[in-house]
């Protein structure tokens, strides 16, 4: 369920001496869209559930009556919502801040997405070979590498944030001192 709709749901219906509609929206990129159920506040029973994208309901008491949502009610909003977050992976060479061959492609999509106004979270990790020192110098120098060429691009330095986290938190656990490729890489998050 969608934490907003939840909450909206449970502010309309804590104070629910009279009626309010509520439109269950369609997930970006899927065809489905979460699910809103509603309850009775004295008795906590359900009185109806939306389930369908594009759906809506007059929630009042012990009223829940599901209808289609208008066609392009909510147009004008959603037409500013802000993107969803974008997440670009861009993995290394075993104790480099070189990418890989493959990761190439994958920055120079970033570098096409990014704007001046993006804001970006860049997070640098690193398999479990070497000091916990060391990786963590690592995985920040291979952060600093990203936000560079995105900086280049064109982003303002203060619109992306740096943090290395080392071996802390690897994509494939591992015991100390193994080689995993997918360990030693770079998240970032472009919103």
């Amino acid at each position: 369920m969608r934490p907003l709709a939840l909450a909206a749901l449970t502010v309309l219906l804590a104070g629910c001496a009279s009626t309010a509609r509520v439109t269950l929206l369609p997930d970006e990129g899927v065809s489905t869209a979460g699910a809103v159920a509603a309850f009775d506040p004295a008795t906590n029973e359900e009185v109806g559930d939306l389930t369908a994208p594009n759906t809506q309901a007059v929630v009042g008491g012990r009223a829940f009556k599901p209808s289609p949502a208008p066609a392009n009610a909510y147009a004008d909003l959603l037409s500013v919502m802000p993107y969803p977050p974008r997440v670009y992976v861009l993995y290394f060479t075993q104790g480099t801040t070189d990418l890989t061959e493959e990761s190439r492609p994958i920055l120079e999509a970033l570098r096409q997405a990014v704007t001046a106004s993006s804001e970006v979270q860049i997070v640098g990790h690193t398999d479990t070979v070497g000091s916990s020192e060391s990786n963590d110098a690592l995985s920040r120098e291979r952060a600093v590498e990203i936000r560079a060429a995105l900086v280049r691009q064109g982003l303002p330095l203060e619109n992306a944030r740096v943090t290395g986290r080392g071996e802390r938190e690897p994509r494939v656990p591992t015991a100390d001192n193994v080689d995993e490729p997918a360990n030693r890489r770079v998240e970032v998050i472009l919103r």
